[in-house]
């Protein structure tokens, strides 16, 4: 009786923690666990970065992302900063340092951190060089226009458009670009709020 006593009461435990293991607690069984929340900085244009490949000065370099969102350092050429975090930029940068140094060890500092979303503008579409640029004081549609290097090739400039946010939610207001950047209008010139977004559509062939 001894011996098979303490195997049965040993089985008859492990059911009873498992059946507890799959129970819910009463009022959380449909509760989910909130998603983990990232602080991890996500490199933008305009930011200036310190770039440190241990063992390596001659490799180490500081660096503006450029209005491309690329970086060029000692041995890396054009390779897209802009949308990564530091960490993954590292990593991207020590896969390719790999093809001319043993075990490279890179470190992305950021120096300089480029302007929130809220203090650009952006330009999307058919200008000749879109890109978010930094907000300031006094700027206009020309100034953004000229800093875009101008409409693209295939451009409906008359039919842009820019998206403001307000405190309603979101205005949208026309804008005739070629009216301002080929006729001369300057009344078509207006002024530029932080957070705006010019969207140039593509002509219709």
């Amino acid at each position: 009786m001894r011996k098979t006593f303490y195997p049965w009461l040993a089985a008859a435990a492990m059911l009873t923690l498992a059946g507890c293991a799959g129970m819910s607690s009463p009022g959380t069984a449909d509760i989910d666990a909130p998603p983990a929340v990232t602080t991890d900085y996500i490199i933008a244009p305009g930011a200036v970065l310190n770039v440190f490949v241990w063992q390596h000065p001659d490799l180490s370099t500081t660096v503006p992302v450029r209005p491309d969102g690329k970086i060029s350092t000692p041995l890396v050429e054009d390779m897209i900063a802009a949308g990564k975090t530091p960490t993954a930029l590292a990593r991207d940068m020590e896969a390719v340092l790999a093809k001319y140094i043993r075990q490279p060890t890179v470190n992305v500092i950021m120096d300089t951190a480029s302007p929130s979303f809220q203090q650009q503008v952006r330009v999307v579409g058919q200008a000749a060089n879109p890109q978010a640029l930094a907000y300031s004081e006094g700027m206009t549609l020309l100034d953004v226009m000229i800093q875009v290097g101008g409409l693209g090739e295939f451009a409906a400039g008359n039919r842009a458009k820019l998206m403001r946010r307000t405190a309603d939610g979101q205005a949208e207001v026309r804008l005739r670009l070629d009216a301002l950047l080929n006729g001369g209008d300057m009344r078509q010139n207006i002024a530029i709020q932080p957070g705006d977004v010019i969207i140039i559509p593509e002509a219709r062939f």
